[in-house]
């Protein structure tokens, strides 16, 4: 038929149900329009008030004429054009990852990416070079790493975490490296978020992290650590990152995202790539001049506008996000405060259920002793209103049938409460009708 393109002669990763997972995390909500859903990490959105974007540009436009002395002329040439590849905002971005991390970062070394996906793909583009290289990542891990590494046709190796609550393994990382290398195989990079990650709401202590950072050191695996949820701890002090920690070794390349400090329908983020590369004629550049080429031939430059925008945020919050972030911290520690006792309140009684109990962020992990897939969610949502998201396409290695994923940014406290029980009212149900047929 004229037209029409046989999708089994496209790229592979459209046939994928990897792909589909990302739409349906971004698109699942609508479908169900009345439910309670506990699916979507999206920020909560009474922190937007769309009367604030006029007044956070108009910020960074006073910046660029009094504090950076720009002609009107190139104040115009700054929002209108297209500017540089690696971004607008770089200084700024340097200067409250100082303020709010303690990383000193070289602007230069610096590429403001559309979302911190993009930036994921740029790293796994220039680091993975030929069909042995490898990218590690801990299992289960955020979709969107390995749907991009689907997209580049990328091996992935999946890492277990340490316990529902522990974050990667540093000993399994170290072992899988050298079972690959054992093969022929050359572990590129892994991925790891450090802080409350997603999907499973694990971190890793300072233990944990400094023998991550050995284990990268030793082996020569760069760590590719995202940070989108270390602003939101519940309690205790701030764990340093591992860029932070790394000092000069420069072991890790770092991603960053405004999407849920700032504004997330403004798709800015970052990549703090400032590992050296050598020239075969003995130039040494940095790593994140080699990403800016690859942008230019992907989405040429991030917008001028939403850079402007979250570079008046920035400047509003005198270039401290993790102070101007406090309020919504205290809203998502309460959150998860309310998530966590309500689980125990409707399920401890119940056989064969368990939770883990993530110290911040958004996320929490429920086992159930029936299988949470599409076809469970979807009678969950029909008969009792809750949504949630299966685990299952979170692990790249298999597993995950019997884990469902909560989110509790997005919700009121009070519709907490009401999903946890119409939740409860189906598990119960599940669980009692597999009980029956074993």
């Amino acid at each position: 038929m004229s037209g029409v393109l046989r999708l089994g002669e496209l790229h592979g990763s459209l046939s994928d149900p990897l792909l589909d997972a990302m739409t349906f995390l971004n698109e699942v909500t609508g479908r169900y329009p009345e439910a309670i859903s506990f699916a979507p990490g999206r920020p909560h959105e009474e922190f937007f008030d769309p009367e604030d974007i006029a007044g956070h540009l108009d910020r960074y436009l006073r910046h660029l004429r009094e504090e950076r002395g720009l002609t009107e002329n190139q104040v115009r040439q700054e929002v209108f054009q297209y500017g540089r590849t690696k971004g607008l905002i770089g200084p700024l971005i340097a200067r409250a990852l100082e303020a709010d991390e303690g990383i000193t970062a070289d602007p230069e070394a610096l590429v403001v990416t559309v979302g911190a996906q993009e930036g994921m793909l740029l790293v796994l583009r220039a680091l993975c070079a030929g069909p042995d290289d490898v990218l590690l990542v801990s299992s289960p891990c955020y979709v969107g790493v390995t749907g991009a590494a689907r997209l580049l046709d990328l091996t992935v190796r999946p890492v277990p975490e340490a316990g529902p609550d522990g974050g990667l393994d540093p000993e399994a990382l170290a072992a899988a490296v050298h079972e690959l290398r054992a093969a022929g195989k050359r572990p590129r990079a892994c991925y790891v978020v450090p802080d409350f990650a997603n999907p499973s709401g694990a971190s890793l202590d300072e233990t944990a992290r400094r023998r991550l950072l050995d284990v990268a050191e030793s082996t020569g695996v760069l760590l590719i650590e995202d940070n989108p949820y270390g602003f939101f701890g519940r309690n205790g002090p701030v764990r340093p990152t591992l860029k932070a920690l790394d000092g000069d070794r420069r072991n890790v390349v770092y991603l960053g995202s405004f999407a849920k400090t700032c504004f997330p329908g403004a798709r800015v983020g970052y990549v703090l790539a400032d590992q050296q590369v050598a020239a075969p004629v003995g130039r040494l550049g940095l790593l994140a001049d080699e990403l800016a080429k690859l942008k230019s031939m992907t989405t040429v430059n991030t917008s001028a506008l939403s850079q402007a925008v979250i570079g008046g945020m920035l400047l509003a919050g005198g270039l401290r996000l993790r102070e101007a972030n406090e309020p919504a911290r205290q809203f998502y520690a309460h959150n998860m405060d309310v998530l966590l006792t309500e689980l125990e309140t409707a399920f401890r009684p119940l056989p064969g259920i368990s939770w883990n109990t993530p110290e911040g962020g958004f996320f929490a992990v429920v086992t159930v002793p029936f299988r949470a897939d599409a076809r469970a969610l979807d009678a969950c949502a029909r008969e009792h209103g809750v949504l949630w998201t299966p685990m299952d396409g979170f692990h790249p290695g298999g597993g995950g049938e019997h884990q469902l994923r909560l989110s509790c940014s997005y919700l009121t406290p009070d519709r907490i409460v009401e999903g946890v029980r119409r939740l409860a009212r189906f598990v119960t149900e599940r669980t009692v009708r597999t009980v029956r047929q074993t």
